[in-house]
């Protein structure tokens, strides 16, 4: 599943769902556009309805990007039961996967 998330509403999204992948944007960024369309295929793709898939503007949402340690954009972080287990600034669908492989574990 696919969804926009806030600070308003991000922390209790990730501690609610037990995998949670994050897509961390901004509208002037290039690479994020470019990315865009993998992280929905992704999240569309019925051998991850277990994951929660959520995607914030980094630029709007200052809580959210903190919690998500986002240091370049595109970010993509995975969460497991609310904590932070890895991030990285890139935009390649392998290392997507792996992410969504390793919440699995």
């Amino acid at each position: 599943m696919l969804q926009t998330s806030t600070d308003s509403d991000f922390e209790s999204l990730i501690k609610s769902n037990d995998k949670v992948v994050v897509k961390f944007f901004a509208d002037w960024c290039g690479s994020c556009k470019l990315f865009a369309p993998k992280f929905k295929r992704h999240a569309n793709d019925e051998h991850n309805a277990d994951v929660l898939f959520l995607e914030v503007n980094a630029e709007e949402n200052e809580n959210a990007r903190k919690l998500g340690g986002v240091d370049n954009l595109p970010f993509i972080a995975a969460f497991k039961n609310g904590v932070l287990l890895e991030g990285a600034a890139t935009s390649k669908e392998d290392y997507l996967q792996k992410m969504i492989d390793d919440l699995r574990k």
